[in-house]
């Protein structure tokens, strides 16, 4: 779930954090810099790890601060394609199962990777296993909010999320304020749901989905074994009984 990702940046200390050792303050700006960040292509930033090597700062001109080439190792979230996490139902919509871990929230398992068959219930804003039972009848089971979940990672999305201009706009339009305005709006709006880092994650597998509804299950099966368990000593001391009484 978690790597170790071994990158290299420069490093400016302001001169008011001068008084701080040069590896402390170097450490509080990278944590600054990247910490609960998200790198293309890499991953979710977690916490610094530690500094590899430093190289000899050096002051440019016109700037007071100083500046160093820094090697180190940042914790990075970055699960691997098939593994298994434990999660908590965010919220539920037409797109799916929303999921998170608490650190990280852009987890979606569209309606094609829940368990099959599976409704979204419009009052409930939840979606609903149909279990089947032995009988042919259907037993509801809720994916709630709050309640903990177990899914697989599927895939993967990094998309390039930096701020980018206003679309291009012809002389006809530009003459219009109006319509640039408008296109410079929706091109904002775009801008702000662009997610740099998700997670496409699936639930249909035997063990997999809402943990309450495998602990139901592991109970009755428990129930049951003891039961039988039960009947298998009353008919062992009946037997005994019955043995006593002949002789």
């Amino acid at each position: 779930m978690f790597v170790l990702a071994e990158l290299k940046d420069t490093i400016r200390i302001a001169p008011d954090q001068f008084h701080l050792k040069l590896v402390e303050a170097i450490r509080d700006e990278i944590n600054r810099k990247l910490a609960n960040k998200v790198l293309l292509n890499l991953g979710l930033c977690i916490a610094l790890k530690d500094i590899v090597s430093l190289k000899d700062s050096i002051i440019l001109p016109g700037d007071g601060a100083s500046h160093t080439e820094v090697l180190f190792r940042y914790i990075v979230f970055r699960p691997t394609i098939g593994s298994i996490l434990t999660g908590k139902i965010r919220s539920c919509s037409r797109e799916g199962v929303h999921v998170t871990l608490g650190f990280f929230d852009d987890i979606l398992i569209p309606p094609s990777a829940l368990q099959h068959p599976s409704r979204f219930e419009e009052a409930e804003q939840a979606w609903v296993w149909e279990y089947p039972l032995e009988d042919g009848a259907k037993h509801d089971l809720f994916m709630d909010i709050g309640e903990p979940i177990k899914f697989r990672v599927s895939r993967e999305i990094f998309e390039e999320s930096s701020p980018i201009g206003p679309p291009k706009a012809d002389t006809q339009q530009a003459s219009s304020s109006a319509a640039a305005t408008a296109a410079v709006a929706a091109s904002t709006q775009q801008t702000e749901v662009k997610t740099p880092y998700r997670i496409v994650a699936a639930i249909n597998e035997s063990g997999l989905g809402v943990l309450s509804w495998w602990d139901q299950q592991n109970q009755v099966a428990e129930e049951g074994d003891e039961n039988e368990d039960k009947d298998n000593a009353e008919y062992e001391n009946d037997e005994d009984g019955e043995g006593a009484y002949e002789e």
